[in-house]
């Protein structure tokens, strides 16, 4: 897919978004071989509207190019020439490397603008504000006896940080725009007593069926929680979903004291 300036914008665009579309000297791509008298400013943003046929259709055409890797998603180009207005320049799989401008043969030569290296978007997700689990302990109330299976489930609290299943708001990297899915990878619980469950998939669960249980030997109170590695997807500038290929491990996960009592002592709130 080229640009043009023969065609039409999507509708609604009128212009580059944000606060005056000017070069940030980050996000714009940078002009190359303009004529000297001649001051010319250019805006890629994407077409991330896929609601609107000529962004879908876009998008449709950006993945075929792609043939399923390197995806460039649409991208919108406005020229602005001396003090004019905002002109349209067409739309491209990616930024132009070439716009055409008003009274100027030839094309004019684009530089894209930076865009960051895979090393740091997932510096990028590993440092995202996420929650972190507590683990829940059956019988309930924090006691348990020893030789008695205790069920344990990890939990995660209704506050604003991200956990499984969350996407996160926009991240500015450079040129890009990256929202960020969240998913689990596994889990660790420690039980107190110098053992865990090693890693595990499993997000535990209650009597009968929780499938992540410890007996302990020996009565006390134990220091208990479940440690976590997040892991997921991110796409760039409302393109497809890739997987992040790295792991998140969450430290400082808050830690529960179970008092383990001796066979002799009757519970007296004991309940599964």
């Amino acid at each position: 897919m080229s640009g043009g300036q023969g065609q039409k914008p999507p509708p609604g665009a009128n212009g580059p978004s944000g606060a005056s579309g000017s070069d940030d000297g980050k996000g714009a791509p940078k002009v190359k071989n303009a004529p000297k008298d001649v001051k010319v400013q250019v805006n890629s943003e994407p077409c991330s509207n896929f609601g609107v046929e000529q962004c879908s259709q876009a998008r449709a055409a950006c993945d075929s190019a792609a043939g399923g890797s390197n995806y460039q998603p649409p991208t919108i180009t406005w020229v602005k020439v001396d003090d004019g207005p905002w002109t349209y320049n067409g739309m491209t799989c990616g930024p132009p490397t070439s716009i055409s401008i008003p009274g100027v043969e030839g094309a004019v030569q684009v530089q894209p603008p930076p865009v960051p290296t895979m090393a740091q978007i997932q510096t990028a997700f590993r440092e995202l504000p996420f929650s972190k689990p507590s683990v829940s302990v059956q019988p309930k109330g924090n006691k348990t006896l020893k030789g008695l299976k205790t069920f344990y489930a990890a939990t995660w609290p209704d506050d604003s940080g991200l956990q499984p299943g969350e996407t996160s708001k926009p991240v500015k990297l450079l040129s890009w725009t990256i929202d960020f899915r969240v998913a689990a990878q596994d889990y660790r619980y420690d039980f107190g007593d110098g053992t865990t469950s090693g890693w595990t998939t499993s997000t535990g669960g209650t009597y009968p069926d929780g499938d992540v249980t410890h007996t302990y030997k020996n009565t006390g109170d134990k220091d208990v929680k479940v440690d976590a590695r997040l892991t997921g997807q991110y796409r760039v500038n409302g393109g497809q979903w890739q997987d992040i290929a790295t792991v998140a491990d969450l430290q400082d996960e808050p830690v529960d004291t179970l008092e383990v009592l001796g066979t002799r002592t009757r519970l007296t709130s004991y309940t599964y």
